[in-house]
């Protein structure tokens, strides 16, 4: 008997899970997706041309608050949890709604899925959103270039736009981000990378994605999303965990995942954590996964002009997806703020416009930053009348895009630059060049 699903996602694992699993499998049909935590990802379709065979029509994507009219519905005998950076007890609350109208829930395993690289693939993920991946994806290049080995980062999926179009990504230089008309939280990933001049591939298909990547590269670099386990099978897996929310590593789906997967934990920003944060997590990693190889690691902040910041009322623009489903009040912008020595955080939450007033809505943890939200032209609007209605002296972008490109700005700005350093013995690159030298040779 064939079964029916539907597979809860948000733009991304979904997808994966859809193209590795259940697409060509004469086990199940996937009647409908859902979209959760990203905006304006919902009332779409996966197209047909992706879908493949028996999908004519396509896969319809409804937002997650239709989910137990869709099981209904459609008689669904199957729903299949696709997202990651959620907390466990929030995941068995779907279980348990999904059960309650007789459907079997499941999460696919984190190593089903990976898809083998003729390459060898080193994978960047972590325990929570907003622990530091992109500028640990950022150090972990720097070290293959140094052992004369070409990467090539692989970014986990953002397909927020025409998913026809977005199978098979591929981004080298600025004017890539414009043709694929990418929103800032792409961005914010891609931008850091192109401008160390590295390529970065990301997409929908990533079968494809990993062949058309294999081709120029010589080590696969995985750069995880949120807190997602990776879609290509790791020769080494580096997992990264933020000691400012100390105890998340076991409170997180899949992020405890990860922690139990890593054959490298990396704990992050240890020059801003408090010391009991940064020894609750190592406590942690020991008892759960005492094989990894523990490296201890800083984020430290610069700005072009520290001057310019002293004594200035600052506004500033954060990382979105860190204060969102990452959970946290503030991000490296108000880190460096501080450290510069700004006499004030303006709180722009009174003078947030639309869509960016509802953000704050929807997550009232969020302190007196603004969240770099863009997921439409619309919203990049919204956050552009926010700024502007904002009484100021100076904005500090504390998102890694460059979002003076895309959102004028009539004041002066700071951008806030982030990235790894090593904070004590063993240095990733030890770390990590054993383990390259002991599993392939390199």
């Amino acid at each position: 008997m064939v079964e029916t699903v539907i597979i809860m996602g948000a733009a991304g694992r979904d997808f994966h899970n859809f193209n590795v699993y259940f697409r060509n499998n004469p086990r199940y049909r996937v009647a409908a997706f859902t979209a959760a935590q990203i905006e304006g990802i919902a009332e779409r379709t996966y197209p047909p041309e992706l879908a493949g065979p028996g999908y004519e029509k396509g896969i319809p994507i409804h937002p997650e608050s239709e989910l137990r009219a869709l099981i209904r519905a459609h008689r669904a005998d199957l729903v299949a949890f696709s997202y990651s950076d959620v907390p466990h007890v929030e995941v068995m609350h779907k279980a348990s709604l999904a059960m309650a109208e007789g459907a079997d829930f499941i999460t696919l395993g984190a190593t089903y899925t990976m898809l083998a690289s003729s390459r060898p693939v080193v994978a960047v993920c972590a325990v929570r959103t907003g622990c530091g991946k992109s500028q640990t994806t950022r150090r972990v290049c720097d070290i293959l270039r140094a052992r004369d080995l070409k990467p090539v980062v692989v970014r986990h999926p953002m397909p927020y736009g025409d998913l026809s179009r977005q199978a098979v990504q591929r981004f080298a230089s600025f004017a890539d981000l414009d043709a694929h008309e990418c929103t800032i939280e792409e961005r914010e990933e891609y931008e850091p990378l192109v401008d160390r001049g590295l390529t970065v591939y990301a997409g929908v298909d990533y079968a494809a994605v990993l062949r058309a990547a294999e081709a120029e590269a010589d080590v696969i670099v995985w750069d995880g999303g949120n807190n997602d386990t990776p879609f290509y099978r790791p020769t080494v897996q580096i997992t990264v965990f933020d000691p400012h929310r100390a105890g998340h590593e076991l409170l997180y789906y899949p992020g405890e995942t990860n922690m139990l997967m890593a054959d490298v934990a990396v704990i992050n920003k240890t020059d801003t954590a408090p010391g009991e944060g940064v020894a609750a997590v190592r406590a942690n990693i020991g008892r759960c996964n005492p094989a990894a190889r523990v490296v201890l690691a800083r984020s430290p902040v610069s700005v072009p002009d520290p001057g310019a910041v002293r004594g200035k009322r600052v506004l500033v623009v954060e990382d979105g997806p860190t204060l969102t489903h990452g959970e946290m009040a503030f991000g490296a912008g108000a880190v460096a703020a501080r450290a510069f020595g700004a006499a004030e955080l303006v709180d722009p939450r009174p003078f947030a416009r639309g869509s960016i007033r509802a953000v704050y809505e929807r997550h009232p943890h969020i302190g007196p930053v603004l969240p770099a939200m863009g997921y439409s032209r619309a919203q990049v609007r919204d956050l552009a009348a926010t700024i502007a209605a904002v009484d100021c002296d100076l904005v500090i972008f504390g998102t890694p895009a460059h979002l003076a490109r895309i959102v004028a700005v009539d004041r002066p700005s700071q951008e806030v630059g982030y990235d790894y350093a090593d904070g004590g013995d063993p240095t990733l690159a030890e770390a990590l060049g054993a383990l390259l030298a002991e599993r392939c040779g390199c």
